[in-house]
């Protein structure tokens, strides 16, 4: 069933419903991607062969162009369904619609998405605790300092001598690899413990020449300011770490060949300008972490777009189960934010150690990809935890070809092979070593 939902003059928030015929009595919200929602088949694919009735939207804007937001600056009651409303609005009306077909509520009422999904996934944690009994939120983007940090990674890169072929960086990662890879008791070409991670790309930088097989300084520069970050004066990231290990995939989000762009286009920050600096023109090319950083994050656009409150007491208050996961190597959302997010949620809440948990996922890049075992089963481990199961302190992930299979530990716990028998056995490796 496919609707358009009003709930305010000039909101327009498309819905798409469905029911199976063998319904399991529990309803999944799926959340979107980029500045898109979601309300493809595919997407609904997952939750409807396991007996779901899926709910989704499109964020209170029908276009597919993930990288395209020129509209939320153009349409205030489309930015307000995007950055809340909608998700929010599918849920209320989807459980009615529910409840009319099959004639009772929902047992039980799940939500899972990934990056701006995760963004969707947080703010019904912390807006509307009520509508969803158990959440996944994966590599959310839920600060603008996502976006801050896309357009600070280009200009780092676009400065003289600071960009990188495709070879530079298989370059860095190599030697990354080398320093930090049998960290965790195995050399598997994946960075399991980046706690203990503590190469310096000046090993690689050349005495004389840039060479093939060595860095310029600039390029050395370049690469310790990404891995570092850069800070706002209040303290907080303006551009979050990246992670060795993962530089070629750094190119899908981030302008690494030293043009001062990416595709993204700085996360969609350029067009948000309007409502983030009221009219004043902003150079991007030298965003200035001193003065235009601190304004956009106070900007009213960001208070309503922003799910970062940590304070979930009356999501956990009410039973609220959350799975918080991140991949290690992502090149868009750095797992340092969903970190310090999952460490603020533990300290604002008191029943956080019991029923959130927080998984980073060594390898892998925005949401799957990149060389870790990305693929797990998180709807099964959710739904497990919800109906009365033990909260999930480790889950499998699989590469999707068969090729690899690795245990995922709970934070702030890291996976280490035992150093015996096939590393594709989740039975050789185990929980241990707190991480740094």
């Amino acid at each position: 069933m496919t609707a358009t939902l009003h709930p305010a003059e000039g909101s327009n928030i498309g819905v798409v419903y469905r029911l199976p015929a063998r319904w399991n009595g529990k309803v999944l919200g799926i959340g979107g991607g980029g500045w898109a929602g979601n309300v493809t088949l595919m997407a609904a694919s997952e939750g409807l062969k396991k007996g779901f009735a899926t709910l989704q939207t499109d964020g209170g804007h029908a276009g597919t162009d993930v990288w395209n937001n020129s509209w939320v600056a153009q349409n205030p009651e489309a930015a307000r369904d995007f950055s809340y409303r909608a998700v929010h609005e599918m849920t209320l009306a989807g459980k009615q619609l529910v409840a009319s077909v099959y004639g009772r509520r929902p047992d039980r009422s799940y939500f899972q998405g990934c990056s701006t999904g995760g963004r969707m996934a947080l703010m019904e944690a912390q807006r509307f605790p009520e509508d969803y009994d158990a959440i996944s939120a994966g590599a959310p983007v839920y600060s603008l300092q996502v976006q801050t940090s896309a357009v600070l990674r280009n200009n780092t890169f676009a400065k003289p001598g600071a960009g990188f072929s495709a070879a530079d960086l298989k370059l860095a990662q190599t030697a990354a690899l080398k320093a930090c890879d049998a960290e965790d008791g195995l050399t598997d070409g994946l960075i399991g413990d980046l706690g203990q991670c503590r190469w310096d790309p000046a090993e690689i930088q050349c005495a004389g020449a840039k060479t093939a097989s060595c860095l310029a300084p600039a390029q050395v520069t370049a690469l310790q300011t990404i891995y570092r970050g850069i800070r706002a004066p209040d303290g907080q990231w303006a551009m979050f770490p990246m992670s060795p290990g993962g530089e070629p995939g750094w190119s899908l989000f981030v302008g690494t060949e030293g043009k001062g762009t990416d595709a993204t286009g700085g996360g969609g920050l350029l067009n948000l300008s309007p409502l983030l600096f009221g009219g004043r023109e902003v150079n991007f090319a030298k965003l200035s972490p001193q003065t235009d950083i601190p304004q956009l994050r106070s900007s009213a656009f960001a208070r309503m777009y922003e799910a970062t409150d940590p304070d979930l007491s009356a999501f956990f208050g009410r039973g609220g189960k959350l799975i918080l996961w991140h991949g290690e190597n992502d090149p868009g959302p750095s797992p340092v934010g969903t970190t310090e997010y999952a460490k603020a949620v533990g300290a604002k809440a008191p029943r956080a150690e019991e029923q959130m948990r927080f998984f980073l996922l060594p390898g892998v890049e925005h949401c799957r990809g990149g060389p870790g075992a990305d693929q797990v089963e998180w709807l099964d481990t959710l739904d497990s935890w919800a109906n009365g199961g033990t909260a999930p302190d480790s889950v499998i992930g699989k590469k999707a070809d068969g090729s690899l299979t690795r245990l995922h530990c709970a934070s702030p716990a890291v996976a280490r092979y035992k150093g015996n028998g096939s590393p594709d056995d989740p039975a050789n490796w185990q929980c241990s070593n707190v991480r740094k």
